[in-house]
């Protein structure tokens, strides 16, 4: 199949935006977070922009330090399957994207939630696949440490064949109910999975008829090592962090190759990395709106995050903020790719520990632009063309404040230059919308 000239677009759904310092925005309402209408409403305004989907992050816990946590807002968030379950009533043809953890759950309750998404959305449904990533996760589930992260992505391979074969429990007629012989299901058209793994062991049959996608879209975010090898294996598609071009081309080319040696045709995982666009009349104005953002954020919340995301390896609070950030630190059990994209981003700009800080308050290692939509559409046509992305999740540094500004000035912008569809295939679904072919049922014959 060939690239399409357009490019993918989904909105990172966040209550009150990305950017650290949002939640105190004026513009941002205290209870974002259990507002219903709200997410319904920021989800239309993605819908009515063609936007393919809306993503929901999240933790199974409160992962940031006592002080961080006291006011950073993210940690406090519903969960995602639940809130996507009330959005599929409240839209139409966005696809909706939940995360769910392969270390703290089932294969059984997670097939079955996704499959019963998928029905209730008619076809929208995509499960982000995680595998945790943080000890006090894992203190809510019995256990004083997280497992090991290669032992985290082996579970998560057998998790995700466990959750495929439950998905093809049925096929796709099986459910005839008829009401004139009695019989609701042709139970010859059920499969037993009979699955005994390293991990789990599953009978199945899965108590859903087969979804409408035949699985739900499965997104990964893998930049490790054996993060993008599951990537490659598995995901159909691939949320990225890489703020450098290069960088971006480099992993977009090793990711495609090695789904090729998966024996999937490359252009069936979209490689779509974060962009958190500030958008102005002009740069001057741009930067204004980040400068706010930044003097709302305080100073616990910058040393917390970093903290966070560099692996929580190095207590910031006990170094010296102007000096250099060294080029290594301890190998982190938490997200390593992440902690090395930051560390790679401090040495090429050769940043304080106070500028690093800064940064991953602003974009947590997300390419960030500031500037005109014009600015803006340059540096996602760049990236785009040059094979870095298929698209990208675009993260608002606040919302609706953000988003409306890059609804309402940068995709014009973008259809201009013939680089975004102008709306929905109609009436079908996130797997048609986003070009991937339909999984067969991997127990009837070909």
């Amino acid at each position: 199949m060939q690239r399409s000239d357009e490019m993918t677009l989904g909105l990172y759904l966040s209550h009150s935006g990305y950017h650290e310092g949002a939640w105190l925005d004026p513009g941002v309402p205290t209870n974002a977070g259990s507002d219903i209408d709200r997410y319904a409403h920021l989800a239309a305004l993605a819908e009515r922009a063609a936007f393919h989907f809306v993503f929901l992050a999240d933790h199974q816990g409160v992962i940031n330090d006592r002080a961080a946590a006291a006011r950073i807002s993210r940690n406090y968030q519903s969960e995602p399957i639940s809130l996507l379950s009330a959005l599929s009533a409240r839209t139409r043809d966005i696809g909706l994207i939940a995360t769910a953890s392969t270390t703290y759950n089932q294969p059984y309750h997670i097939a079955r939630m996704f499959a019963s998404l998928d029905h209730l959305s008619e076809g929208r449904a995509a499960w982000n696949i995680v595998t945790s990533a943080s000890d006090s996760e894992a203190q809510n589930f019995g256990e004083e440490k997280l497992l090991g992260h290669d032992v985290r992505y082996a579970r998560a391979r057998e998790f995700v064949e466990v959750a495929k074969g439950l998905w093809d429990s049925w096929e796709d007629d099986a459910f005839i109910r008829d009401k004139e012989s009695g019989v609701y299901a042709d139970t010859t058209k059920m499969h037993l999975l009979d699955h005994q793994g390293h991990y789990f062991s599953v009978k199945g049959p899965l108590n859903v008829a087969r979804p409408p996608q035949g699985y739900p879209v499965l997104v990964q975010a893998g930049a490790s090592e054996a993060g993008i090898s599951f990537a490659a294996e598995v995901g159909e598609v691939v949320f990225t962090a890489e703020p450098s071009l290069e960088n971006g081309k480099r992993y977009y080319a090793t990711l495609k190759e090695q789904a090729r040696g998966f024996g999937r045709d490359e252009d069936q995982t979209l490689v779509m990395p974060g962009i958190l666009p500030i958008v102005g009349a002009t740069k001057q104005e741009a930067a204004e709106k980040l400068r706010r953002l930044q003097s709302y954020t305080h100073l616990d919340v910058l040393i917390g995050q970093a903290q966070l995301w560099l692996g929580s390896v190095i207590d910031l609070r006990s170094v010296d903020l102007d000096s250099l950030v060294p080029e290594t630190l301890p190998q982190t059990n938490f997200i390593q790719s992440r902690q090395k994209l930051l560390l790679d981003l401090a040495a090429r700009q050769k940043f304080t520990w106070k500028q690093l800080i800064r940064s991953v308050s602003d974009s947590r290692g997300h390419l960030m632009v500031v500037g005109t939509p014009s600015e803006i559409v340059n540096t996602m046509v760049d990236v785009f063309n040059n094979r870095a992305a298929d698209g990208f999740n675009v993260l608002p540094s606040t919302v609706p404040g953000g988003l409306n500004d890059f609804v309402e000035l940068v995709v014009p912008e973008l259809r201009r230059r013939g680089k975004f569809r102008s709306g929905y295939l109609s009436g079908y679904t996130l797997r048609e919308n986003l070009g991937l072919k339909r999984p067969p049922n991997q127990f009837i014959s070909s």
